[in-house]
Order: C-alpha cells, then structure tokens, then sequence
C-alpha cells in the first residue's frame, strides 16, 4: 500500500475534513488539544472558508473548521513551509474566526471560545523542547486568566517528536507517528491498527482508493513543496558559499530578495547574515 502525505493541505482536509471524517477527527482533537482525554465527543464539521462580513477586510481560508459539542469553535491548520509573519497569521484566523460569530444586533454573550490548533512541519519555538505549545490570554504580573480563555493558540511541532513505532503510548504519539510517517509506510503497523479512528485514517489516505483527479492533485501539491524546499535549500547554500568573499553584502541581498515571499524576516536574516533592519529595508 501507498499512503499520501496527511501533511499536505490536500490529504489533510481530505482525512480530517471531509463528510466522512467525524470520529477521525474526534480523535485527532482529543489526542492534541486535550492530552488524549476523551473530552470531545461530538462535532459538527464546517467549510473552513472565512468569508469577510466587512468590506476590506481580508479573506483567509482554513484546512478544518469544526464546533464541539461543548460549544468551542475549533481551527485547525497544517503548515509544511515556515513563512513571512506565519504566527501573525494564526493569530489573525483564531481573532477572525472568534468576532465572525456574531450577526448584527447579537449580544456578545453568545461569543463562544475559539481554539486555533496549528501543525507544523518546522520548528517555530526555538526557546522550548515542547512538542505541544499553548497560549492563552494571561495577566502579565500575577499569572491569571482573561476572562474564560475565549482565545487559545495550541501549536504541534512535528520536528520535535523524535519516538521510533516501538516507543509510541499515548493516543497523542500515534497521532503525530501517523502525521510524520504515514506516506513512508506501505502497511499499517498493529500498534496503530488497533485504534479504529487510526485505521480509517489510513483507508482514507490509502491511494489506491483515490480518483485519477484526486491522485494528480496530490502529485501537484508534493511537486509545489519540493520545489520550495529546493529554492530554500539553494539560497542557503549560496549564502554560505559566499559568506566569505568580498561581494558578500550584493550577494546576500540578491538571495534575501528571493526569500521574502517564502519566509519570515528572521530565518532570512539568519540564512543570509543580514540583520532584521536590512531585510525591513528590503520589504519596504
């Protein structure tokens, strides 16, 4: 068996946001969100587009939307490139997504908390060796809550989880084994086999059970990636090949100037030794 890569924005919606994906993504949420405590349980899954009520205002677009029965709103969004202000973005989508809910004339009371879930397939928190990060509104001096923490910001690392198939407890580590390895395989390994929502996963990721569109829209969306990577991969390289030489500085900034629509302000500075202010200088 071949499996497609649940990392990509396709295979992700495709197994965690489609009509037949409930208890997946039952599960999914409860093993990342909720420390694998069967806290959810039920879901109603919605179109992750965030259409503008205001006009001006900027259309985003999600990988998974879904309300709990609990009330919550939770987003979910799989990111495979590290890019320009992506945790600025995140915050964006869970703030948008938490004022959208009102129609003219509602009461504010019938705001309901926001949980903004994002996997990344890069390290983002360099400071911590936390695979699971979350964030919540907190009183700077004395450590207490905002309110009924309305807004919640839980980032998965997938770097960072470095557990071999033997080592895998938690419903939390078979999740992410999944979302790491699962176009690596070519069976489904017992230990995530016995985990029914698991095994669905894999059915649905399984690509003989893809359509001939399905297959060369996965194609697409993996030959995108690569090529990001290379552009990426190339640049860094030329800026350590020229690190040295006197044409440094032209060199640096003719890279950084490729880089600007692919990553943020600091993975340039550090890939080409330019400072913050001269990639600044460069955006504007």
């Amino acid at each position: 068996m071949r499996f497609i890569n649940p990392k990509t924005d396709f295979a992700f919606k495709k197994i965690f946001g489609s009509s037949e994906s409930k208890d997946i993504l039952i599960s999914f949420l409860n093993a990342l969100v909720y420390n694998s405590e069967p806290m959810i349980q039920d879901l109603e899954i919605f179109d992750p587009y965030l259409a503008p009520k205001i006009t001006g205002l900027k259309d985003t677009y999600l990988d998974v939307k879904a309300q709990l029965n609990t009330g919550e709103i939770v987003i979910i969004e799989m990111q495979v490139l590290n890019v320009e202000a992506f945790t600025k973005r995140v915050l964006y989508n869970a703030a948008k997504t938490y004022s959208l809910q009102l129609d003219a004339g509602q009461g504010y009371r019938f705001l309901k908390p926001v949980i903004a879930l994002t996997i990344t397939d890069f390290i983002e928190f360099e400071n911590t060796d936390a695979l699971i990060s979350r964030f919540v509104f907190k009183e700077k001096n004395h450590n207490f809550n905002y309110s009924e923490n309305e807004l919640e910001l839980v980032f998965v690392e997938l770097p960072k989880f470095q557990k071999s198939l033997e080592e895998l407890e938690t419903l939390t580590d078979k999740w992410i084994y999944f979302m790491q390895s699962a176009r690596l395989l070519e069976t489904v390994p017992d230990t995530l086999d016995r985990v029914p929502q698991i095994q669905r996963a894999f059915e649905i990721a399984n690509q003989t059970n893809l359509t001939r569109e399905e297959l060369d829209e996965v194609e697409k969306v993996e030959l995108f990636l690569q090529d990001q990577r290379n552009a990426i991969s190339f640049a860094e390289n030329q800026a350590r090949q020229e690190g040295q030489t006197e044409g440094r500085t032209e060199k640096a900034i003719e890279i950084a100037r490729q880089l600007l629509n692919i990553l943020d302000d600091e993975t340039i500075s550090r890939t080409t030794g330019l400072s913050l202010a001269e990639i600044q200088n460069l955006r504007s």
